[in-house]
């Protein structure tokens, strides 16, 4: 027995695809699904003025496959030495869709984030007069702080100062993984969205640390508790426009992975949908599946919703998915969600 779901086309408001090789490698994946995607911009170097984005903009669209059709929504990595200027060129250029602030430290090529808040508020005043939007990468760095705890006194110390000190800002809290994240976003009357993973739907502490250390579930933020985990379904499945999908698909190649200090991230661009898929059926809520990844970003962004489908398909058996995608760099592990997937996108 099969069934079908026809939805929009969805779109990813949170990618990475790095570069070079591994660019080449995994932007298919998400291109084959995704109609737009918000590219992160922590390369090394990162993405930080308007003609950096341009260049990794036209790699990106030279590594695309003929025959896919895929934009990439650039944004710009947020600095203490970020020029207001620039950043409203480029956005006065169509060139970018957001500016995104790490704080220096918190992930994954974070080093050239912000330490000193102050120094960005022209930034942030710039980006509340143009509309553009900050997505954030919502966890404080200090050492001193639980890693589990992160999200909440980043909310605490920061976000909420800085939403207070500058009116009209929009906001993404990006991948965000607490229930107090949760509760902040549906405090704020607008302006303020926040993105949910696929793997964080999934995924609790205990998959990446109990019987062993998996490394292919380590990512920044970390999976919380089971109840966080909880309230992140509930959250995803209930309609409410101020979530969405940003799938924070970050490959890595294995050897970067399974090491002694293995980089964060879970590569989801090839099963996203059809893990999200199992989540909302599980959750009887198939229906707002299509809002999840299809409208509601597209609504916060104030961009047209794409004018394709696509079409998941459930069997009776399992469907396959490569355990890793091979790069000129060595392989990339797909993510396992650790149950069979009977969902599929009829390709």
């Amino acid at each position: 027995m099969t069934a079908s779901l026809t939805i929009t086309r969805p779109d990813d408001w949170h990618l990475h695809l790095r570069d070079g090789a591994v660019l080449r490698a995994v932007l298919p994946a998400t291109a084959r699904h995704f109609a737009r995607a918000i590219i992160m911009p922590n390369l090394v170097p990162p993405v930080v003025t308007g003609a950096d984005a341009a260049a990794y903009r036209d790699r990106i669209r030279a590594a695309l496959p003929h025959g896919q059709d895929f934009t990439p929504l650039m944004t710009l990595y947020l600095t203490e030495d970020t020029d207001p200027d620039d950043v409203a060129d480029a956005h006065a250029a169509g060139l970018i869709a957001a500016v995104k602030l790490y704080p220096a430290g918190a992930t994954t090529n974070s080093a050239s984030g912000v330490r000193d808040f102050d120094r960005v508020r022209p930034v942030l005043e710039r980006l509340a007069d143009l509309g553009l939007p900050l997505c954030v990468h919502g966890e404080v760095s200090d050492a001193e702080v639980d890693i589990f705890d992160r999200e909440a006194v980043f909310i605490d110390r920061v976000l909420d100062p800085i939403r207070r000190a500058t009116p009209g800002l929009r906001v993404v809290l990006e991948h965000v993984t607490t229930r107090e994240g949760l509760e902040y976003v549906r405090s704020a009357d607008t302006g303020l969205g926040a993105t949910i993973t696929a793997h964080h739907l999934v995924i609790n502490r205990n998959h990446l640390l109990s019987g062993g250390i998996r490394p292919h579930y380590y990512c920044l933020p970390v999976a919380k508790r089971e109840t966080h985990r909880r309230a992140l379904v509930a959250a995803a499945t209930s309609g409410d426009a101020r979530f969405f999908l940003g799938t924070d698909s970050a490959p890595h190649v294995n050897a970067a992975k399974e090491t002694a200090c293995g980089c964060a991230g879970c590569f989801t661009a090839p099963n996203a949908m059809a893990v999200l898929a199992h989540v909302f059926e599980a959750e009887e809520a198939l229906e707002r599946l299509e809002g999840f990844t299809s409208i509601n970003g597209a609504g916060f962004y104030g961009m047209a919703q794409n004018t394709g489908s696509l079409t998941l398909v459930r069997g009776d058996e399992a469907a396959s998915c490569p355990p890793s995608i091979p790069t000129e760099d060595g392989p990339v592990t797909v993510f396992d969600p650790g149950f069979p997937l009977h969902w599929s996108v009829s390709e």
